[in-house]
Order: C-alpha cells, then sequence, then structure tokens
C-alpha cells in the first residue's frame, strides 16, 4: 500500500524542523478528538495506521522474543531480590512498556537498552515480534470464551500520554499504532503535572480492576514530563480443578525471619505435574482451559537462598524440564498481595541501561527528531490474589519520560509451607507473564 500523502508530508516536514533544529508543533490529524472520562479529559492524536496483522516473520521472532524476555526477566529478579519481603512484578509488563521506549531510542541508548533488555531482534522486527506475541496472548481469552471456559480473563493494553505541545514524529505514531494498538493521548504536564498524573492513574485503576489505584506517586510527573508510556496486564483465572474451602485448614508456614505464622492451607489432591531437583521441588497448577499454568517452585528447609541465588532462565528451564505427571497431594497457602519493586531504575541501570536516564546522554530522538527526552522513572506495581478458586494478578509499568498429559506414573506429596518462588506461564509461546516469591502469606 502506498505511504498516505498526508503523513508523508508531515513526516518531511517535521524532519525538516528537526534538522534546522526549529521547535516544533504536534501536526493535526483527522483523527485527533478529546475524550472525557471519570479521571479527566486528553485529547487523541492517532497514526492513520491501523493494528497490523502478523505475518509469518513476526509469529516465528514473537518465539525468539519470548526467549528473551524471560532471560530478562531472571536478570531482573538477581538486580531486584535483595529487598525484603514478598515481591511480585511483571516482567513482560516492563518489557512492554520499555520496547515502546525503545523505538525511539538510538545509538548508545539504543545499545545500552536492547542489551539490558536482552532485545535479540533488530528494530525493524522487535517490535512486530511483540504485536504477534500480544495478540497470541490477547487469543487465550477469546479461545476460553469460545470452550465455554468462562473463568478466564487475560488482558494486556498499552497507552500513552504526551506533552499536549510537542511534537512526535509521525513515524514513531505509526509504530505505536501498528505495533502496540495505541495512540498518542496528549496531556497538559507542564501547566497541570497532577492532573496528567490522575488521568493516567485513573486509567490505569480500570484497566486492571482497581488493584492499582495509583501506579505513579505523586512527585513522578513534574511539569518537565513530556512523555509516559504505561502497560497493564490484567489476568483472572479458575484452577483447572479448584480447591474444596471445605479442605482449607489452617497450618504453619515456616518464614525466613524465623516466625511460624499459622495461614489457611487450601489442599488438593489431582493429577498435576510435578518435578524435583537439586534443593528443591516444583510442581505446575494448571489453570481451566488450558493454556496458562502457575509453576511453583520450593526450595528444601534451609536452601532457599541457594536457589534463589543461582536461579536464573537455564534454571528455570530445568524446572520445567522436570515435570512429569504425578498424582499430587498439594497443601499450599491462600495469599494476597500488593507489591512494588524498589530500586527498578537502579536495576536497570545494573543491567547496563544507562544512558537513557540521563540527560543529554540519552538519545530518543527517534521519537520527536530531538535529543531532549530522558527517563526519569520507571514505575512498576503487581498485585496477586491465590484462593481455592484460582488466580488474580495484575501488574502494570509506567515509563515516565522528561525533557496432553500422560497417566500419572507415581503419587507424590508436597507442602508448600515454606517460601517459594511462583511464575505464571503462557504455555504454548513460553512467556512468563508474572513472577513472585512469597516468603510469609500472613
Amino acid at each position: 500500500m502506498s505511504p498516505h500523502p498526508v503523513r508523508t508530508l508531515l513526516a518531511a516536514a517535521l524532519l525538516a524542523f528537526a534538522a534546522c533544529g526549529t521547535p516544533q508543533e504536534n501536526p493535526p490529524s483527522p483523527n485527533d478528538h478529546t475524550t472525557t472520562t471519570n479521571h479527566g479529559s486528553y485529547q487523541d492524536l492517532k497514526s492513520d495506521q491501523g493494528r497490523s496483522t502478523p505475518d509469518a516473520q513476526a509469529k516465528a521472532d514473537a518465539v525468539t522474543l519470548a526467549q528473551d524476555n524471560t532471560a530478562f526477566a531472571f536478570d531482573l529478579y538477581q538486580r531486584l531480590r535483595s529487598q525484603s519481603g514478598n515481591l511480585f512484578f511483571s516482567p513482560y509488563s516492563i518489557s512492554s512498556a520499555l520496547a515502546m521506549t525503545y523505538g525511539g531510542a538510538r545509538t548508545s541508548t539504543q545499545s545500552e537498552m536492547a542489551s539490558a533488555l536482552h532485545f535479540t531482534l533488530p528494530q525493524d522486527r522487535l517490535h512486530p515480534a511483540f504485536n504477534a506475541l500480544d495478540q497470541e496472548l490477547q487469543s487465550r481469552a477469546t479461545q476460553a470464551l469460545t470452550d465455554d471456559k468462562r473463568g478466564f480473563t487475560l488482558h494486556v493494553v498499552d497507552s500513552i500520554w504526551g506533552q499536549k505541545d510537542h511534537a512526535f514524529l509521525p513515524a514513531f505514531l505509526d509504530l505505536l499504532a501498528e505495533n502496540y494498538g495505541a495512540g498518542l493521548r496528549l496531556l497538559d504536564f507542564r501547566t497541570a503535572p497532577e492532573t496528567a498524573r490522575q488521568t493516567i492513574n485513573g486509567w490505569v485503576s480500570d484497566e486492571t480492576n482497581a488493584r492499582i489505584p495509583e501506579l505513579i506517586p505523586a512527585g513522578d510527573i513534574d511539569t518537565s514530563t513530556l512523555l509516559v508510556l504505561v502497560d497493564a496486564v490484567y489476568f483472572n483465572a479458575a484452577w483447572a480443578t479448584p480447591f474444596d474451602p471445605a479442605d482449607t485448614q489452617p497450618g504453619p508456614f515456616h518464614a525466613l525471619d524465623g516466625s511460624t505464622p499459622t495461614v489457611p492451607m487450601m489442599a488438593l489432591t489431582h493429577d498435576m505435574s510435578y518435578g524435583a531437583g537439586d534443593g528443591w521441588k516444583a510442581v505446575a497448577i494448571p489453570y481451566e482451559g488450558d493454556q496458562l499454568t502457575m509453576v511453583v517452585v520450593v526450595p528444601d528447609e534451609g536452601r532457599f537462598a541457594d536457589v534463589e541465588s543461582s536461579f536464573s532462565a537455564a534454571a528455570y528451564q530445568q524446572v520445567l524440564a522436570s515435570l512429569q505427571p504425578a498424582l499430587v497431594d498439594l497443601k499450599m497457602p491462600k495469599f494476597s498481595f500488593s507489591s512494588r519493586p524498589d530500586g527498578l531504575t537502579g536495576a536497570l541501570e545494573d543491567l547496563g541501561m544507562i544512558h537513557a536516564f540521563h540527560y543529554p546522554d540519552a538519545d530518543f530522538s527517534g521519537m520527536d527528531g530531538q535529543r531532549i527526552l530522558y527517563i526519569s522513572k520507571v514505575d512498576h506495581e503487581g498485585f496477586v490474589k491465590v484462593d481455592e478458586s484460582g488466580t488474580e494478578a495484575t501488574a502494570a509499568t509506567a515509563v515516565v519520560m522528561n525533557g496432553g498429559a500422560a497417566p500419572p506414573s507415581e503419587r507424590v506429596s508436597l507442602t508448600i509451607d515454606r517460601p517459594c518462588l511462583f511464575f505464571i506461564q503462557d504455555l504454548s509461546s513460553g512467556t512468563v507473564l508474572f513472577f513472585g516469591r512469597l516468603v510469609n502469606p500472613s
């Protein structure tokens, strides 16, 4: 299809302005309109490009992307695990939000982000791969409804919020529309930063079933903010075989600090997948529809620190490879908590993503033709609830830019009464959607 003539002229004009350093204005768009919600009003600036249908190359690249995202997930966890208490985050949400940011990165900023985020695909294939993976994940919920599995929701959504009088390149708007299904929502950070923050947080709250009502804390958006890129993931699914609430009984949980709180322990005996390795045992608990599963890794008594410190993408693959069908007598705690990882920006810098956070070193000229944007903060929050019926899990990320199964072969027992790691994984793509650490369910 030939390029849209208006957009082509606008692109040429913007590039010319960028080259001479003249201040830019947002180009007019036939899709501009104002949207009013309960949380505030914003203007839409959308590319005239629709979301792309993934081709064979994009679908093949999505497999590579899922592997790369998993490697990033475990590298990031090793930087975050030093914080105390329970921990829960979505590596997929963080990767997706930063991928949109990466779309405008150039020079050393681009290469550092690629290394830190484990993006091995070039830009022109990475974003179509995210599009293919995202649409594959979205199809899980569609298939669940088709199969009458109505206790299943998987929702992934992106939004981009920009300063209303700052110009963004048409090519960048096209990238967002074609690969992330997102237009640019214009706010006035310069004169009303708090109103803008509340509008974005309201959108996140709506998309996470009100589980994350305030993703961006007060002060993270100020008068110098120009762009905020947001990704939200919401998951709610019933177990393939629910736990009977009548079987839930109080039981001890041996916490890392030596305490032994009494917590509600669920119980279920059923066909699952079970595995064991050096210093750990694992179980995979399927969700309704058999498209996603919760993998729980339980280090042996006294081995949590050893297992956690050496846990990597390769170690996780060993866990998955060990899983075999078994009749499992399973006991595990009910739990529910929110988590906001401390030091996410520092963790990304530790992974080698340096220039992106510092002006004037950052180069995001692919967004606006200038070198004034830099990442001032990456906010992330996760929520998880596990009970007899299933799991509700959600997470959101904001990048703030300033300036079948074989018959069971054995019967085993596993009581999860000590700290453990757990993951929610999409089976077909291998994508780790959520990553958790439970050290005290009380």
